[in-house]
């Protein structure tokens, strides 16, 4: 902050009617006169603090680029999370064409050596690995398609980088074709590559028993890899503590972390953090509230239209879980119900700026029936019971409007599910379970098109 001595021709603009005043504009606005007074010589004296991003607006579109970086970067942060989430699979993939290779080289040496019946068995397990060979094509395919997505997520940062040192916001237009176009790009390769039904639910993982019976934790479904921290949210009515973990470690051992004060109190227990905002239920409303960590304030709430709350459609344990969000590879989710849909789970995918709700699915399955739920992939898979011998039960694909009815058990090892989400960056289940904060893995059946899009 330094005085600023403005020149006869915008004496009018500054100086009529400011003398010994204090005037705040929006940061956003470029710059912020404090103070001003009217010298001898007729000029005026201003006291002025330059914007954060040391820039001055032109044509307002500097504000402008500085959004289009921020898409940039989440770009670049969702790409990492992609790739994290299918290495497993392409080890996979590729460990299959170690195999079929060495089958086929066994089949091909044998040369009478060995028994029909050892022959038929290479025979028939070729016959298995057969098809993997079309997919296994197709993952190297896309394999290339995430590295020229890559190098073009770069080279705009690049572009974008340039022109912000150079205070200019040229060729803004097609600047912004390029991050949509990218951001389409990254979508589509995420639903090719990430994506699949849920064939199987892994024996659970205790990471720690701490807090009460019902409660919530989580990390956030859109961080970069090197971003582990864990959030804790005990309690399933009037809370507004939520507790910040620097890393999962550090969660374990119940040291490293910070505290965050909610303006205003939960509800429930299906709260989720995305992309640095927690998102949840307000108390005795159907009220959404996001809520930014880092700057510690409500960016925006909305009432979700005709949505149940404060208990009148629960999940079957209860505790005001009237409303439940949910993150998954194609962004936000809201699950509750209405009087209209006569209790049943009403699926809406919510603009995570906004909160407006986009879409709506009439699932036709009764809230008060399922025991927890979550979404992998668009679509919403539902559990029968909260309780122990609980299974996924129900599947209803939002792609297609349709659903069908499942089977895929997993151990409910402390017997009382308070809390059940999917993250897709880690590909696992988060649940509170009777105390215990649990980790379960995920299997997903990829069903890929080799003769269609590359």
């Amino acid at each position: 902050m330094w005085p600023l001595t403005v020149p006869p021709p915008l004496l009018l603009l500054l100086c009529s009617g400011l003398a010994g005043q204090t005037l705040f504009q929006s940061p956003e606005e470029g710059w912020q006169l404090y103070t001003s007074a009217q010298a001898p010589d007729g000029k005026c004296i201003c006291t002025a603090v330059i914007p954060a991003q040391s820039t001055c607006s032109r044509d307002g579109r500097s504000r402008e680029l500085r959004q289009l970086m921020e898409k940039v970067q989440n770009v670049s942060q969702s790409m990492e999370v992609l790739e994290l989430r299918t290495y497993r699979d392409l080890q996979y993939v590729r460990g299959m064409e170690t195999l079929m290779r060495s089958l086929d080289a066994r089949l091909r040496a044998a040369d009478g050596s060995l028994s029909a019946k050892s022959f038929q068995e290479l025979k028939d397990r070729m016959t298995e690995l057969l098809p993997l060979s079309s997919v296994l094509e197709q993952y190297k395919a896309d394999t290339r398609t995430i590295v020229r997505l890559r190098e073009d997520v770069r080279n705009l940062s690049g572009s974008l980088a340039t022109i912000q040192e150079e205070m200019g916001a040229y060729g803004y237009e097609d600047l912004q074709q390029r991050v949509m176009a990218l951001e389409a790009r990254l979508h589509a390769c995420a639903q090719k590559l990430g994506c699949g039904k849920l064939t199987g639910v892994s024996n659970p993982i205790t990471v720690r028993a701490m807090g009460s019976r019902f409660g919530s934790w989580m990390t956030d479904t859109m961080a970069p890899s090197a971003d582990s921290r864990v959030w804790y949210m005990d309690g399933y009515y009037k809370g507004r503590r939520v507790l910040e973990f620097r890393t999962l470690g550090d969660f374990i051992k119940g040291q490293n972390f910070i505290q965050h004060l909610l303006p205003q109190p939960w509800a429930g227990t299906g709260h989720v953090v995305y992309n640095g905002s927690l998102f949840y239920n307000k108390y005795q409303s159907n009220v959404v509230v996001k809520y930014h960590f880092r700057s510690r304030s409500v960016l925006v709430q909305r009432s979700l239209p005709g949505a149940g709350y404060n208990n009148t459609f629960p999940y079957s344990w209860g505790g005001f879980s009237d409303m439940d969000f949910m993150v998954d590879e194609s962004g936000l989710w809201a699950v509750y119900t209405t009087n209209q849909n006569a209790g049943n789970i009403v699926v809406s995918r919510l603009d995570p700026h906004t909160l407006e709700v986009m879409r709506s699915w009439d699932t036709g399955y009764p809230k008060r029936s399922a025991g927890e739920a979550f979404m992998i992939c668009g679509v919403l898979y539902v559990t029968n019971s909260h309780l122990a011998g609980a299974k996924v039960y129900f599947a209803y694909f939002t792609n297609t409007s349709s659903y069908e009815y499942t089977d895929v058990p997993f151990h409910n090892q402390y017997s009382h599910i308070s809390m059940l989400d999917y993250n897709p960056r880690e590909r696992a289940l988060y649940t509170w379970n009777n105390g215990h904060q649990v980790l379960y893995n995920v299997t997903l059946f990829h069903v890929i098109s080799t003769s269609g899009d590359p």
